[in-house]
């Protein structure tokens, strides 16, 4: 018995002296890029193999000495390389396998769509920019742009009414800071009061890639203190791609809760008064109103559904590059809130506020590009997003309720025809060129609101329902054009650029409100008059065709910008100089007493920008950024309105200011391999005249109203990690944001009211923010994976007239996951799972002099909560073909 277990111990130790272990890295030859999912195998023995990792590497463990290992790859040529005794390590440069053709030289672009070619674009680029890839946004758990963009470092995001992402805050900048492109070209706002983008229109499977610039030069449009969002729609591939895509899944508030849907089909479009020609004078009667819309229904929802495909090919001899792609997502989403304290709220009379929510998306796009000759390239894009929303809103506490049924369709069209022509040897001097005409739309028709009284047991009598009609239009003629000239010297290269842009917007904004009574004296109760809503005998009472809603906005921008750019051996400096010329207008269709019906504001600014980059050590530069710029009013902000609301009334302010901010960035970044990045950077923003909405005392009332309240800082610092190894990646970033603006508050003293100064931070800003995403990927099984947790924290969310008496969002943590198996066939089936930990979001009053005395409200560490909103956790899974 020892014999033979010495024997083993022998054989054991002999096999393991001879066998050992080869490691190697597989890396694109022409880019430097690792490779992932590269097959290796052992030519004598085809039965060992292994696949590279996330970061391009593999182990291949082997029992004999010389022999030779085949690397292949889709797109790339067969690699052979011979493995001596002594190898211990082993580096694979694939060559693709591209036919060139002798009629076109097809220059190689970066798209960004993978994680190395986001890298690329980040180290390369001549300011602060982040870059996520469409690998990135495809494996992410998010559906939506609004959604994949707050994995990015410095970005948070403001949630609609569903919960779901909506608009971008940039480093604690408000989402009014920065500006929205497609393929680098500014697009309209389909909001009917605003100018910021909503970004959930948009479907994440129909980008190339997501760029959040941070700092700008003067060849971009100066609106952008935040930054700007550039959404990189796909392209056309070098050879043949068609994939297909469909998921469907389920929101878990509609595992014991109904769904409340209404008879959006029975919506009237247009409003008695515009079916009648929108006459000076007409009369309105119950008969022109149609309730059937009313009618509710109280079930579960169907599963979510999302579908997309694309194409993509290059033809005449590969002159021609064609791109389509189209999109579907119909989802059902929800929020229930919990509303606490309110001025005037009686104690222990929480209200709740339940939202049924169906989000129906629709996007397609063409991407057509010609080259002309390897001088000469067109590209032409159209673009459509659409998004149609059914919302009902249940609102009840324990005196009176009240019912919300809106519809509400949003679009976006954008073409843009672009050229480019070089001349001169070397292509020295350069020329391109963008027209752009886009249109957004708004229409919100037939919105419903009933109220109840008694805990939503009877209908009221006066203002029993409110029927509402909105839509409005924007639509944008650009120009854009640049010229640059390089000039190449022994050891250093200038490249000096100008160019210029015009833009046309003409905007048009219109409101009808008609409110309905019931008979007074016979109360009509739920289970003995009527079971729906429909069933309600309503009588018109009175109209509203002439509010401020209706009205038109103009804005003419011009600008022009010179700009220079040297490199000297490992430095590089760009200096630039833009102008802009602004001229905003607005006509109120329907003026009152006292206002000026017509308005505009003209004004110029100067904005110089500087930036520097050294390359401190290989794969690694130190970056140093200055620029101005501005924010214009948003177009109804400067009209002479007041509206009524549920909440809180509204008034528009002609006298407001732009804003204007000089902008200080300081970046260390490293990329140890081409897919793995680490930066630290530090940010400082001077704001002259920011804008914010704040609660302002007029008379007996408060209003909400856009005010410049002072000069304000902004300085930060951000921390951005990503590291590969052969099976694992770690992702994660870090930003830290202090603000802070001081402005007069109204607080009590014995019984006066007197005005103080308090400093606090800009609207919206949260001070920490950071995402910590765990990859994980399998290539020789087919898996990969991804959990992802963000943490946004505390951030002022409504700013109060008095002191210490401002609303804020608490802190909170979302986490999602996602996984994905590949097969060889092309398939892979997914799952998607997002905030599964269903965090209350929660509003609250900091505790003080004006909510010590307040009693039979929920607080929290003392503080007095305002409100508390879920919106369940959302599951998917799909299964997608690419060819």
């Amino acid at each position: 018995m020892k014999f033979k277990l010495v024997l083993v111990l022998v054989l054991f130790v002999s096999v393991a002296a001879n066998a050992r272990i080869v490691r190697g890295v597989i890396k694109d030859a022409q880019t430097g890029e690792e490779i992932i999912g590269a097959s290796v195998v052992v030519k004598e023995d085809p039965s060992k193999g292994v696949v590279s990792g996330l970061n391009g590497s593999f182990n291949l463990d082997l029992d004999y000495g010389k022999c030779t290992l085949v690397c292949s790859y889709i797109g790339y040529e067969t690699y052979e390389v011979v493995v001596e005794a002594n190898n211990a390590e082993v580096f694979i440069p694939l060559k693709t396998d591209d036919v060139m053709l002798a009629e076109v030289t097809v220059v190689a672009t970066n798209p960004g769509r993978t994680e190395a070619g986001a890298r690329g674009i980040e180290r390369k680029a001549m300011n602060v920019v982040n870059v996520m890839s469409a690998k990135a946004i495809e494996l992410s758990p998010d559906i939506t742009v609004a959604n994949v963009i707050q994995r990015m470092s410095g970005v948070t995001v403001e949630r609609n009414s569903s919960g779901e992402g909506q608009y971008a805050i940039l480093r604690g900048m408000d989402k009014r800071y920065n500006y929205t492109l497609v393929n680098g070209v500014k697009i309209p706002s389909p909001d009917n009061k605003n100018r910021f983008v909503p970004l959930d229109i948009f479907p994440s499977e129909m980008l190339d890639r997501l760029e959040v610039t941070k700092s700008l030069t003067a060849n971009m449009e100066g609106d952008g203190i935040g930054g700007a969002v550039n959404l990189v729609m796909k392209d056309a591939p070098s050879e043949r791609q068609f994939t297909a895509n469909i998921s469907t899944g389920y929101n878990s508030m509609y595992f014991d809760r109904d769904f409340q849907s209404f008879n959006k089909g029975a919506i009237t479009k247009k409003s008695p008064y515009e079916l009648k020609g929108m006459p000076e004078a007409f009369k309105v009667s119950d008969e022109d109103f149609s309730h059937d819309n009313l009618r509710m229904t109280w079930k579960k929802p169907l599963p979510d559904l999302t579908a997309s495909l694309s194409y993509g090919d290059r033809f005449f001899n590969n002159k021609l590059g064609v791109m389509l792609s189209g999109s579907f997502l119909n989802t059902y989403r929800g929020k229930e809130s919990e509303i606490y304290y309110q001025p005037g709220r009686d104690v222990n009379n929480t209200e709740t506020r339940n939202y049924s929510d169906q989000q129906t998306r629709i996007g397609a796009h063409a991407k057509f590009d010609y080259h002309i000759s390897p001088k000469h390239k067109l590209t032409w894009y159209n673009g459509y997003m659409d998004m149609r929303e059914t919302e009902v809103r249940d609102r009840l506490d324990k005196k009176e309720g009240y019912v919300r049924m809106r519809w509400n369709r949003q679009y976006i069209v954008n073409s843009t025809l672009k050229g480019e022509h070089s001349f001169l040897a070397d292509n020295a001097l350069h020329l391109s060129w963008s027209a752009v005409v886009s249109k957004a739309f708004n229409e919100t028709p037939d919105n419903n609101e009933i109220s109840l009284l008694g805990g939503g047991d009877r209908v009221a009598v006066n203002r029993a329902l409110i029927n509402r009609w909105e839509h409005n239009s924007d639509r944008d003629k650009a120009g854009y054009v640049d010229l640059s000239y390089k000039l190449d010297l022994s050891d250093s290269e200038f490249e000096f650029s100008a160019g210029g842009m015009f833009r046309d917007k003409k905007r048009d904004s219109f409101f009808n409100e008609y409110t309905f009574e019931t008979i007074l004296g016979e109360s009509q109760y739920r289970g003995e008059d009527w079971n729906n809503y429909d069933e309600i005998d309503f009588y018109y009472k009175t109209r509203n065709i002439n509010g401020a809603l209706n009205y038109d906005a103009t804005e003419q921008i011009g600008a022009g910008y010179g700009m220079a750019k040297y490199t000297f051996g490992k430095w590089e400096f760009i200096a630039g100089v833009r102008v802009e010329h602004t001229n905003q207008g607005y006509l109120l269709k329907y003026p009152t007493d006292g206002v000026d019906a017509e308005g505009n504001q003209k004004y110029v600014d100067v904005l110089p920008s500087f930036h520097t980059k050294y390359e401190v050590h290989k794969n690694a530069n130190m970056r140093f950024s200055y620029a101005r710029a501005i924010n214009r009013p948003s177009f109804f902000e400067i009209v002479p309105y007041t509206i009524l609301n549920e909440d809180f009334s509204e008034k528009g302010n002609p006298d407001l200011k732009h804003t204007v901010a000089d902008n200080l960035d300081l970046r260390y970044e490293f990329f140890p391999r081409s897919s793995e990045q680490f930066m630290v950077g530090v940010f400082y923003k001077y704001i002259q005249d920011p804008i914010e909405q704040g609660l302002v005392p007029q008379g007996q009332d408060l209003f909400y109203i856009p005010m410049n309240y002072g000069d304000a800082s902004n300085l930060g610092i951000e921390v951005d990690v990503m590291k590969y190894f052969n099976w694992f990646g770690i992702k994660a970033n870090y930003t830290y944001t202090h603000s802070k603006i001081t402005t007069e508050k109204r607080t009590m003293q014995g019984s006066d009211v007197v005005v103080v100064e308090q400093t606090r931070p800009l609207y919206g800003q949260a001070a920490h923010v950071a995402n910590l995403s765990l990859l994980l990927k399998s290539s020789k099984y087919g898996w990969e994976g991804q959990i992802a947790g963000s943490y946004t924290g505390k951030r002022l969310s409504e700013v109060s007239n008095y002191f210490d008496d401002d609303i804020w969002e608490d802190g909170y943590i979302q986490l999602d996951a996602s996984v994905e198996k590949s097969f060889k066939n092309g398939i892979s089936i997914y799952a998607k799972a997002s905030n599964l930990l269903d965090t209350p979001l929660l509003r609250f009053t900091h505790k003080g002099p004006y909510t010590d005395g307040i009693t039979g409200f929920e607080r929290k560490n003392g503080n007095l909560i305002e409100r508390k909103e879920w919106h369940g956790q959302s599951f998917m899974l799909g299964i997608r073909y690419k060819l």
